[in-house]
């Protein structure tokens, strides 16, 4: 005679959860934000930087122009005329062919002195030209 059994077979009660709806999703949604993220290079002033080396630090081939928070502007520690930064600068060049010329300028200085100042470098055909910032 055979069993007839009244409780549910212990086999049949096991859950099982499918996983592949939700690794369809995950994977639906990596590429949602991969396609719409936008990658922008920001474009910005690119500075040539002096490269040093340990052993040949010559200051004596360097000129250093500062701008003051009032707008002054110093050549080595004298205060100059915006009128006469290419002069001094094209006399710079003569003397000193290979050259750089490092501008400065304060947090809170006027933004277009600054770039007067670095107009009438460029006039004076001087290419080696370093915008310095301090390190906060």
């Amino acid at each position: 005679m055979k069993k007839i059994s009244l409780g549910r077979d212990r086999k049949s009660d096991e859950v099982q959860i499918n996983m592949s709806p939700m690794v369809d999703m995950t994977f639906l949604l990596l590429i949602f934000f991969l396609v719409t993220t936008t990658f922008v290079r920001e474009s910005g002033v690119e500075v040539n930087r002096p490269i040093s080396s340990p052993d040949s630090t010559v200051e004596k081939d360097n000129i250093l122009i500062s701008v003051t928070k009032d707008g002054m502007i110093y050549l080595d520690d004298q205060i100059i005329d915006i009128r006469s930064v290419r002069s001094r600068m094209e006399r710079f060049k003569s003397e000193m062919p290979e050259g750089n010329v490092i501008i400065t300028a304060d947090n809170e200085s006027l933004f277009g002195v600054a770039i007067e100042v670095l107009d009438q470098v460029r006039l004076a055909n001087i290419k080696n030209v370093v915008v310095a910032s301090a390190k906060e």
